[in-house]
């Protein structure tokens, strides 16, 4: 059994470490699966519990050497970073948006009320006027690590650390490097609990009725249709309109509208702009909701048709964007009714439905609901690509183009006024800045990066998994002695204090100045933390899509300001 043993104790060893990381790994999702109050409605750590058990295996001995951990620890980090960038690119600058402005300023506020507590304690508790050189500026970054898992935001503890890497090779921390991945433990179960537990806090404190909430949401909703797409048959009765084109009728009534039918003189066919309207014109007409009755008060009545008993054969298809060249370009521009003879009525885009206005830009992934007979509508199949097989296989060279640009970005010393030493944005900051961009505006340059949903959420996994259990065996050595013997306690309580004071204090000012929804708040505190607890615990509460719309209006922003000020605190007040 001397091979056994060697593959257990040998850390150099090949075996050794995928052994290792497989089992940390392995156990770590496991019991990160378990709900403490319950399977229902109780809370788990999710994948964040590989951390802990990377902890426990490097305290028990189990490790290997430094230099392939390190490696290991940062190629996780830049493939977990760099795929939440892809994930909240397209999304990043429409957030600020249809009052995505006012969102994104309290979840600001929560932000920055964060890096002030965790300032500010790190003043009250830890500074000392004469403590030896480097002393300070190790406390600080542990309450940075502190602060990460206050939020419960783990791409922030990545930054930290690799700015701590870039502070120590400078020597700003004097002989030892703080391991900030401790500070984050200590204060991460109750950062998840304090999330939730100060969402309903607020509640409270501001007297807000749920049952009132829920149904100022329905109400909005049904008074702000917005663009949810509605079909209707009308008949052309407006005796203005006879002998003016579909065009010249969109033009007059000022609301933009898709007319995928026409029945003339019994006759179906796919008009197009030019397309002549006749008296009592049958139109099948797909518009935005809100714009339907205004569209009949000027054309003339709805009327029922049973298309699919008319003598020309019609298909309605969904068709799958996956041609790159189609990537970035506007419906208006591809001219469907007026070269190919159809016409495209909606747009599914993930889970949402979108109208088919003339300026909806395309992306990969897209499916289009293309009405028209059924040669053409293959024709604008076969234009559009269409092809399942394609999505199937991800650009896996245009990631890791991605990848090289952003590293360099990254490593670019930024010089700041009253700084000695030139700030980079280091192996965390430049991926994410350059998979944001590449995610929103990508098809300019013609970079096609997309991943399925499903790909995109498995290699970031890993690479967070690869990540946690990386930093977990290298801060296993001295986290017992940190916790007991150490500042483990003071850890906790100041990340309660960090997690709970903020969001308390914009809470309540976003609802009693701002009058903010308490549904949509709940969200918006979840995407601020970037803690899906929080927003599992939302949903659950509000029975209703608001939390889901707060959540994804602030996360971009929010998770960038997270990793960003991390990386600042470190390189700004430890150099």
């Amino acid at each position: 059994m001397e091979w056994l043993q060697k593959l257990f104790t040998e850390t150099d060893g090949v075996g050794h470490i995928v052994l290792l990381y497989a089992i940390v790994i392995a156990v770590g999702i496991f019991l990160g699966r378990m709900k403490i109050g319950g399977k229902k409605n109780g809370i788990s750590l999710g994948v964040t519990f590989v951390l802990f058990a990377g902890i426990v295996a490097g305290h028990c001995g189990f490790t290997g050497t430094a230099n392939v951990l390190t490696f290991v620890q940062d190629f996780g980090l830049i493939l977990f970073v760099y795929c939440i960038g892809l994930q909240v690119g397209p999304g990043f600058v429409s957030s600020f948006k249809a009052g995505g402005v006012k969102m994104n300023l309290i979840a600001l506020g929560i932000i920055l009320l964060n890096v002030a507590c965790c300032i500010i304690l790190y003043f009250m508790i830890f500074y000392k006027g004469d403590a030896p050189e480097g002393e300070n500026s190790q406390n600080l970054a542990m309450m940075v690590g502190v602060l990460c898992g206050a939020i419960t935001n783990t791409p922030g503890l990545g930054a930290a650390t690799e700015a701590c890497s870039t502070v120590a090779a400078n020597g700003g921390f004097g002989e030892s490097v703080p391991v900030i991945a401790n500070g984050y433990a200590c204060a991460y179960p109750l950062g998840v609990v304090g999330i939730i537990a100060a969402t309903i806090v607020i509640r409270y404190i501001t007297g807000t009725s749920l049952k009132k909430e829920q149904e100022a949401i329905e109400q909005e909703k049904a008074a702000n249709p917005h663009a949810i797409p509605h079909r209707m048959t009308v008949a052309a009765r407006n005796p203005y309109l006879l002998g003016k084109t579909i065009y010249q009728v969109r033009q007059f009534l000022g609301r933009d509208f898709v007319c995928s039918r026409i029945l003339q003189n019994g006759h179906v066919s796919i008009p197009n702009r030019h397309t002549i309207l006749g008296d009592d014109d049958k139109l099948y007409i797909t518009c935005a909701e809100a714009d339907a009755e205004a569209i009949k008060a000027f054309i003339g009545p709805e009327e029922p048709v049973e298309w699919e008993e008319q003598d020309v054969p019609m298909v309605s298809k969904h068709i799958l964007v996956t041609q790159p060249g189609i990537n970035g370009k506007t419906l208006g521009e591809l001219h469907f009714s007026s070269l190919h003879g159809v016409n495209v009525t909606r747009v599914r885009r993930g889970d949402m439905n979108l109208f088919a206005e003339s300026n909806l830009r395309l992306q990969i992934g897209d499916r289009l609901v293309c009405v028209g007979p059924e040669d053409a509508v293959e024709r604008v199949a076969s234009k559009m690509g269409n092809s399942m097989k394609t999505l199937d296989h991800p650009n896996v060279a245009a990631i890791f183009i991605g990848i090289f640009i952003g590293i360099i970005f990254g490593a670019i010393p930024i010089a700041l006024p009253g700084v000695p030493t030139p700030v980079k944005l280091g192996l965390a900051g430049g991926p994410l800045c350059i998979a944001i961009a590449i995610g929103a505006y990508g098809y300019k340059f013609k970079i096609n990066a997309y991943t399925t949903t499903s790909a995109n959420l498995m290699m970031r996994e890993i690479g967070l998994a690869l990540f946690l259990a990386s930093v977990g065996i290298k801060a296993g050595a001295n986290f017992v002695d940190t916790v007991a013997n150490g500042d483990g306690l003071t850890y906790v309580w100041c990340g309660f204090i960090i997690t709970v004071l903020p969001i308390l204090i914009m809470g309540v000012v976003a609802r009693k100045c701002l009058k903010l929804n308490y549904c949509t708040l709940m969200g918006l505190i979840a995407g601020s933390t970037t803690d899906p607890p929080a927003l599992a615990f939302a949903n659950q509460t509000a029975g209703n899509e608001a939390p889901a719309v707060g959540y994804s209006t602030v996360y971009p922003l929010s998770m960038f300001m997270r990793i960003l000020t991390a990386q600042l605190i470190i390189l700004l007040m430890c150099g």
